[in-house]
């Protein structure tokens, strides 16, 4: 039972690992779309796909007798509110075996598609969909949400069935640990929207953003980067913030009922007439941390959130990116980042996704800085120096970005050239 600030310290204290145990954690989204009508797949295809997708060992996952994942050896694949579907890989040792995790995944899921007709879009917005165009699916919890998040943000519901991104799952090995690695992805989250931009195109349309998922993200409610995660979030300033926020939902039985409002303090006090007045136990608290939206939040481990879906080319390179600084190099980040001004860095997220690279941090633009910690990252992998079966070491995944900074061009304004030119709704499809 949770009941007092003390427990929810314990539950993030419990998350605490040795160096050597540290682990990788990806996740990452895509949309679906049938190819002979461009159109979003329904759920009734999401099942098909699921269907076929035994046959390489993926097993239901179940809600009141509806498919609503599958999963396989400490991996699986969970649907997203406008069927997007989404792997949540399995905790691994290093980019090499994430890498490798997320090829296997997409192998069976190309063979499955292709016999479908269905092709996949991996980019950080529907480039295609109004989201009148989009299906639902029976999801319990999806239902509340699409009643209740748009009163909190006024992009909310894009944010559920419009959006796919890559999120990446770092451990700590102290509260003080925790301290530093909080500061810094918090610190970067601009350069991270700048550098990983992929959802240019919206409704066909070019969007004049760089991050249009970013930009949706910043009006959703639940959502954001708030200025108390820059003074030095430690685990009880972080239990403070979440028994202050209030509840999307709550399971009562096996169901799930809107928290009309309630803070999580009122679950603590046992003041929930809805559900008995009782206490929150473990999983109450898990899934109350699971629907803050912010760009990164804390469970026994941190969640990074701030990346645009991206195809096979890029798909390994922001997770290496951050491994390389927060594993391998967070010293020389956080001395870096600990000289910037919170509501300089409040500001550029705001511009950063319009004005990607052009945006200013501290009298230097989001290019300069994402150089510097693309070194600094490499630097990292380098000391970390994990040999892969290819024989080279995790600074291979960073050619991506290297090409990116090379070049001074993001898959971002990559696909509004090439779009652009044609307007060939193919070009818009993973290849």
């Amino acid at each position: 039972m949770i009941t007092s600030k003390e427990h929810i310290i314990e539950y993030f204290k419990s998350g605490i690992k040795k160096t050597d145990q540290f682990k990788i954690g990806i996740e990452h989204e895509k949309f679906l779309f049938s190819l002979d009508t461009n159109k979003r797949v329904d759920y009734q295809t999401i099942l098909k796909m699921f269907t076929a997708l035994y046959e390489f060992g993926w097993k239901p996952i179940l809600e009141n007798k509806n498919i609503i994942g599958l999963k396989k050896n400490g991996k699986s694949i969970t649907l997203e509110p406008g069927n997007q579907i989404e792997l949540s890989g399995d905790q691994l040792n290093n980019i090499h075996e994430a890498c490798s995790e997320s090829q296997d995944y997409l192998f069976e899921l190309n063979q499955v598609v292709k016999r479908l007709n269905i092709k996949i879009v991996s980019a950080g917005f529907d480039p295609i969909s109004k989201i009148s165009e989009v299906s639902n699916n029976p999801k319990q919890r999806y239902e509340i949400m699409t009643k209740d998040m748009p009163s909190g943000g006024e992009l909310s519901l894009d944010m559920m069935y419009r959006t796919c991104g890559t999120q990446l799952n770092v451990d700590y090995d102290s509260e003080k640990d925790f301290i530093k690695k909080f500061k810094v992805v918090n610190s970067i989250v601009p350069i991270s929207i700048a550098l990983f931009a992929n959802s240019s195109i919206v409704e066909k349309n070019n969007s004049n953003y760089l991050s249009y998922r970013s930009k949706v993200w910043q009006n959703t409610s639940r959502g954001g980067l708030p200025e108390v995660f820059f003074d030095n979030m430690n685990f009880e300033k972080y239990a403070d913030f979440i028994i202050r926020f209030p509840l999307l939902f709550i399971q009562k039985d096996k169901e799930y009922i809107s928290g009309n409002n309630y803070l999580f303090s009122d679950f603590l006090e046992g003041k929930i007439k809805e559900i008995g007045n009782r206490l929150p136990n473990e999983n109450d608290l898990t899934t109350h941390l699971s629907t803050i939206f912010t760009e990164n939040r804390l469970k026994k481990y941190i969640e990074l959130r701030s990346m645009d879906a991206c195809g096979w080319d890029c798909l390994c390179s922001g997770p290496a990116f951050n491994t390389g600084i927060l594993y391998g190099n967070l010293d020389e980040v956080y001395d870096l980042i600990s000289k910037w001004d919170k509501n300089k860095i409040i500001n550029a997220y705001l511009d950063a996704p319009k004005k990607g690279f052009n945006t200013q941090l501290m009298g230097k633009d989001l290019f300069y800085w994402a150089s510097l910690l693309l070194q600094i990252s490499k630097k990292g992998l380098e000391n970390r120096d994990i040999i892969g079966k290819n024989h080279y070491n995790e600074t291979h995944y960073l050619n991506h970005l290297e090409k990116i900074i090379d070049n001074r061009v993001t898959n971002a304004e990559h696909m509004i050239a090439k779009f652009s030119k044609n307007e060939n709704l193919n070009d818009l499809y993973d290849k």
